[in-house]
């Protein structure tokens, strides 16, 4: 792998940094985490948070080191790429560890339980039994939703429900229930699936009290005063419209007058609106409790949460380049045929090209703790104001090798010292990232934070 491309990005999801193997409880957590969740590197020999290289002593011992941890601790077996990266005068062992098929992985000395992760952001997160039910599913290529409640028969579906709410796309007969996968067959009859509950159930909340969607309206940019708020607990399909049009009737509206016509004008484009909410809706955990899908208007913003994290083997980085897994496949059909959604994964392209479109930041996308957020900024795009110096060293350092101080000064005709200060400025913006063993490195070099 590419170390000088790893330590241009900072911790996250599917990257750590560690400076030794003082601590190996930590290195083996966050391989198992890893291995449950989008698979990951590890770099030991660099440091966390100022991702320093320190390097290590003796590489091929603590690659063998490591090799034995990993098999030794880690149930069901593990097999990571190791590798030994050079830099300068010394060497970083990177531990490269795959998205597994064998999901749930647990450290053997605390048990399934106990010693089951997954990967949130930058950390590592004990993985309750909701979490390892859902891993031991998708293991067996099975969706929570399509999940037999063998306790209730085929009349606990409202079928004058279903149909009207087809009604509009075609005439929905009794067979198109189990076509839906609405019912299943269960031991010899058919019962309803977790899927024709959430969507179409007579006493959907009984069997899953969480199945709602809370919004509320606040003044100020925080939760200390609350104007407005509803609790959603009608059909999935009616809670979406509501909490559309609640967000609607909060959102500021206006008109642009042009040279030839009057064009309407939202804070908040109603198509990424609807987006955020209908994904919400379509890929929450359902099977989580006490965590309904939560929608909180602000002055500045508009957050869209829901239970979840993202479906095993994708990053938040997957999302805006179309990459989807659809973790509800019985709801996921009935949206895709009443055509509330076009095709999986186009869903966050349209936020992220209707609030361009409108001149907002693209929507930030981002897990925290087990649930999933959307936000979208009503705030106008303003760029950072460069001089003709600056803007020369930004579009310098994008050389994929980086360039190092002194390269840098000759080229904009400043001494190393004024340059010095010109990219600690530029580094603070975030516009640039420096690499090297620390501070006072002389061969430390330079990199554009874009992507390359």
């Amino acid at each position: 792998m590419d170390l000088l491309d790893a330590l241009r990005h900072t911790e996250g999801k599917t990257l750590e940094f560690k400076r030794d193997l003082s601590s190996p409880a930590g290195l083996l957590r966050t391989v198992v985490a890893f291995a449950n969740t989008a698979g990951g590197v590890v770099l030991v020999g660099v440091e966390d948070g100022t991702r320093h290289v320190r390097g290590v002593a003796d590489p091929f011992a603590l690659e063998e080191r490591i090799a034995s941890l990993i098999t030794d601790s880690i149930a069901p077996r593990l097999l990571p790429d190791l590798e030994i990266l050079a830099y300068r005068k010394t060497h970083v062992v990177a531990v490269q560890v795959h998205p597994s098929p064998a999901r749930p992985h647990h450290l053997v000395s605390a048990g399934v339980q106990a010693g089951t992760y997954v990967r949130v952001g930058s950390t590592n997160r004990r993985a309750d039994d909701a979490l390892i039910a859902e891993m031991q599913r998708f293991a067996r290529g099975e969706a929570f939703d399509e999940c037999a409640i063998p306790g209730l028969d085929s009349e606990a579906i409202d079928f004058r429900a279903a149909s009207e709410s087809f009604a509009a796309v075609r005439r929905l007969g009794k067979k198109d229930l189990d076509t839906l996968r609405l019912v299943t067959a269960h031991q010899g009859r058919q019962v309803p699936t977790a899927g024709g509950i959430l969507l179409f159930g007579r006493d959907r909340l009984r069997h899953f009290p969480d199945a709602w969607i809370q919004v509320g309206r606040f003044n100020g940019t925080d939760r200390a005063r609350i104007a407005d708020h509803a609790e959603l607990k009608g059909p999935l399909l009616e809670a979406i419209e509501q909490a559309i049009a609640f967000v609607e009737k909060h959102s500021s509206h206006g008109a642009r007058i042009g040279r030839l016509r009057r064009s309407e004008h939202w804070s908040l484009p109603p198509v990424a609106v609807r987006e955020a909410v209908i994904n919400a809706a379509a890929h929450s955990d359902y099977s989580q409790a006490g965590a309904p899908i939560r929608i909180a208007l602000f002055d500045d913003r508009l957050e869209v949460e829901n239970p979840g994290l993202l479906p095993f083997g994708l990053t938040v980085a997957d999302l805006p380049l179309g990459v989807s897994k659809l973790r509800n496949r019985v709801i996921g059909r009935v949206f895709h045929e009443l055509g509330l959604v076009e095709q999986w994964g186009s869903g966050i392209q349209r936020m992220i090209a209707a609030c361009r479109d409108a001149g907002l930041a693209a929507p930030v996308l981002e897990e925290i703790g087990i649930r999933f957020r959307v936000t979208l900024c009503t705030a106008q795009v303003q760029s950072a104001t460069l001089d003709k110096t600056a803007r020369a060293i930004v579009a310098l350092v994008r050389a994929p090798e980086g360039l190092a101080t002194r390269e840098i000064a000759d080229r904009i005709g400043l001494t190393p010292r004024a340059t010095r200060t010109r990219l600690a400025a530029l580094v603070a913006l975030g516009l640039v990232r420096e690499i090297g063993t620390g501070p006072q490195d002389p061969k430390r070099r330079y990199f554009s934070t874009e992507a390359p």
